[in-house]
């Protein structure tokens, strides 16, 4: 063996030397390894730069959600005229809204135009016959018309909807004790009392009646 053949083999060894140690050892890549970050803030691929931010776009509320607001934010203020505008403004945009019409039946009981109220009132429960509260409220105004015999079968429709609502009983109690029917008034009044023990014109009521009435 010449002197150069010794030299390439001293070479060959060192390598395959170095190769097996590095093998056995594990410090090598391996396939299959998640990464794992080795800061709190590390992310792959740069997605923490700073010029990699999103924001989400500001969404404008809608002509007619606007009107909606300004009616809200009329009613809160006892401003019943500019309300009224508003959702007048509302139901051109969308005549056939059932949260319009409660709203707009709501204003136009406070300003006292009952008729308008009732024929609201009145779509609302055209599209919705289990709408309890818009039975009560109509129950109210046709009380206030004059139209006792129609206001007590639609407080009774709302009772029947919803028999666990105290101002329902409390509304028919009301209407029968405007009409004089002071002994089923109290009756009403007393399953109010039920349903809600701190209703203290359920209470004065009751009182009154036995005293001056019964």
């Amino acid at each position: 063996m010449t002197f150069f053949q010794l030299i390439l083999l001293t070479i060959s060894a060192v390598i395959f030397y170095t190769f097996f140690k590095k093998l056995f050892s594990q410090d090598y890549p391996k396939r299959g390894i998640d990464y794992e970050a080795k800061t709190d803030d590390a992310q792959i691929g740069g997605i923490n730069r700073f010029d990699k931010t999103f924001s989400k776009p500001k969404i404008e509320p809608t002509r007619l959600e606007e009107l909606i607001s300004m009616a809200d934010n009329a009613v809160q203020k006892d401003d019943m005229i500019d309300a009224k505008k508003a959702l007048e403004s509302a139901l051109i945009i969308d005549k056939d809204n059932i949260e319009l019409f409660s709203r707009y039946a709501f204003v136009l009981n406070s300003i006292n135009d009952f008729n308008g109220a009732r024929e609201y009132y009145q779509k609302v429960i055209d599209k919705n016959s289990s709408d309890d509260m818009a039975y009560a409220s109509l129950a109210n105004i046709l009380h206030k018309l004059g139209e006792d015999d129609k206001a007590i079968e639609y407080h009774k429709k709302s009772i029947e909807l919803d028999r666990d609502y105290a101002p329902h009983y409390f509304n028919y109690a009301n209407t029968k004790y405007d009409i004089q029917e002071f002994k089923e008034a109290v009756e009403l009044y007393q399953e109010a009392l039920k349903l809600d023990e701190e209703l203290a014109e359920a209470k004065y009521m009751i009182q009154q009646i036995k005293k001056e009435k019964i």
